[in-house]
């Protein structure tokens, strides 16, 4: 075949055995004699590559957690020496890439947040590479253009900056009730057309109008193909040298995904940007970060105004695509919540009607009369995670952890999905319990745990002061007007609902259906005057 040798399978997992091996012993050549973090016994060279979790990670990890923990104390019970008496933090390697998991706050904030210096880097994803992907900030390598980005980010997304998008919020939550209204049965694509809505208007000012649109279309590419960022997910990730192979193995090569990949990634960069640029210049730009961050840069002058350019460009196309998921996750969470537990309905519409006498809508401003409903808000995100162990973390440089060596390199991964459901801290963490979060006055408490929720240390996502009203609102403004149970048959009778979640790298439930009717005639009304005054 034109003088070329047919590559075989066997040959592709030779040689990466054999580059694993020469990796691994160049790597134990420079540690020390300190042992790495305990974890569950790998194979010779390959490690866990072929064991490694490729759904519902969060549930081994928190298992690995939990054995490993129980194998330390035995241990210290029979007098032999053990470094930890928990298993908060364990290990696992696959071709000589060590994967870290940190299945505790304590020990998440011991090293993700006090020492954010060594742990703020990003795993070099061989496959993002290969889509040219560079410019993604959540997998940035931390460097000049991540901080760079993040200090954008926090500047136009801190608390009191969010504040001016709250009717925004409100607008396109009223047209979500609209929506559930006119068409109940396609509530997940309407929750996931609202999520859409408030991520587009936020980011650019772009009025979304369909699920179809050109925007959409492009960054739900994105995140199919970004979901690579976890170890064992896309194997050239572990296996570099399967980037080498040629586009006519179509069975083995990796380049053509890479390169859908990057046309998708061109279109997220320039599509958005040329609208919101079009509008400032003709005057018809609405309110968004695009715009009060491109009026800034129309001050600067030189190679200082590209370079920020660049980096708006790449920011907040990441922000659109990379938040495309998550609050529309834990809004239809919420309603799988209403129909597993009925009084958890019952008792937030009681607090609701008592605030607002069934004659209006709620709105922000109401948040401090309605402990149990922000209690609520905080019990879903507890509950039913978005994204249950986030983006790994990496480390920058060698590490030394309660006697345990954490070298540079390493893959690190904060468990948060373990730590909130951690019995310790919650009791009966399987159940859902709004008045966990209540004082014994009915006072709403918060709880700093919760925004393990978010990640840890200088890679905390920006946007959680705009996720948290947005779900507040969502939860709020639908329990006011509506009535949420489980499913009914063609004679009307309840069907029992089982709910599984997909396991992948986010919690997304599969099959589920629920009945939504407006609570009365009154309610109709306050939905459509809602949705004529938007």
């Amino acid at each position: 075949m034109h003088g070329f040798t047919p590559i075989t399978v066997l040959d592709i997992l030779a040689g990466a055995a054999f580059v694993a091996l020469i990796a691994s012993f160049k790597r134990r050549r420079q540690w020390s004699r300190l042992p790495l973090p305990p974890g569950p016994r790998g194979l010779p060279i390959i490690g866990h590559f072929l064991t490694f979790p490729k759904n519902f990670v969060w549930l081994t990890f928190t298992e690995w957690g939990q054995k490993h923990g129980m194998i330390c104390m035995f241990l210290i019970l029979r007098e032999t020496r053990c470094w930890e008496v928990t298993g908060d933090i364990v290990s696992v390697q696959i071709l000589g890439q060590v994967i870290v998991v940190l299945n505790s706050p304590k020990v998440a904030k011991d090293l993700l947040e006090k020492r954010a210096n060594i742990y703020s880097d990003r795993h070099l994803m061989p496959f993002y590479q290969m889509m040219g992907w560079e410019w993604f900030h959540p997998t940035t390598p931390y460097g000049d253009y991540w901080r760079e980005g993040r200090k954008l980010l926090d500047r136009s997304l801190r608390a009191g900056a969010v504040v001016q998008y709250r009717p925004m919020q409100l607008a396109k939550t009223h047209d979500l009730l609209y929506q559930l209204l006119m068409d109940p049965e396609s509530f997940q694509y309407q929750i996931e057309l609202y999520q859409a809505k408030l991520l587009m208007s936020l980011v650019y000012g772009y009025d979304v109008k369909s699920y179809n649109d050109r925007l959409l279309v492009v960054a739900r590419k994105m995140a199919e193909l970004g979901s690579a960022v976890l170890p064992g997910t896309v194997l050239v990730n572990e296996i570099p040298i399967l980037k080498h192979i040629p586009a006519w193995i179509p069975w083995l090569s990796y380049q053509p995904a890479a390169q859908a990949g990057f046309d998708a990634g061109q279109d997220v960069l320039r599509y958005p940007m040329e609208f919101v640029k079009d509008g400032f210049k003709n005057g018809t730009a609405r309110p968004s970060l695009a715009l009060e961050n491109l009026q800034d840069i129309e001050r600067m002058r030189g190679p200082q105004r590209e370079n920020a350019e660049e980096v708006l460009k790449g920011v907040l196309g990441s922000m659109y695509t990379a938040g495309s998921d998550s609050t529309a996750l834990t809004i239809i969470a919420f309603f799988r919540i209403l129909v597993l537990y009925p009084e958890v309905q019952t008792r937030a519409q009681k607090e609701l009607d008592a605030v607002t006498g069934g004659l209006r809508l709620p709105d922000y401003n109401d948040r401090p009369r309605l402990p149990y409903i922000d209690a609520l808000c905080k019990e879903v995100m507890r509950w039913s995670m978005a994204t249950p162990v986030g983006v790994p973390h990496a480390t920058i440089q060698d590490d030394i952890y309660e006697g345990y060596l954490i070298p540079k390199g390493a893959i690190v991964i904060a468990n948060a999905w373990g730590m909130l459901h951690d019995p310790t801290a919650y009791p009966e963490p399987f159940a859902f319990k709004p008045e966990r979060f209540l004082d014994a006055d009915g006072t709403f408490r918060d709880d700093p745990l919760l925004t393990s929720a978010f990640g840890f240390g200088r890679r905390l996502c920006p946007a959680r002061h705009f996720v948290d009203s947005s779900l507040f609102l969502s939860v709020s403004c639908v329990l006011s007007v509506f009535r949420v149970g489980p499913p009914k048959d063609e004679l009307g009778n309840e069907i029992h609902v089982e709910i599984q979640d997909s396991g992948t790298n986010s919690s997304r439930p599969v099959g589920f259906r629920c009945t939504i009717v407006a609570r009365d005639d009154r309610a109709k009304e306050l939905i459509i005057a809602a949705n004529m005054a938007g």
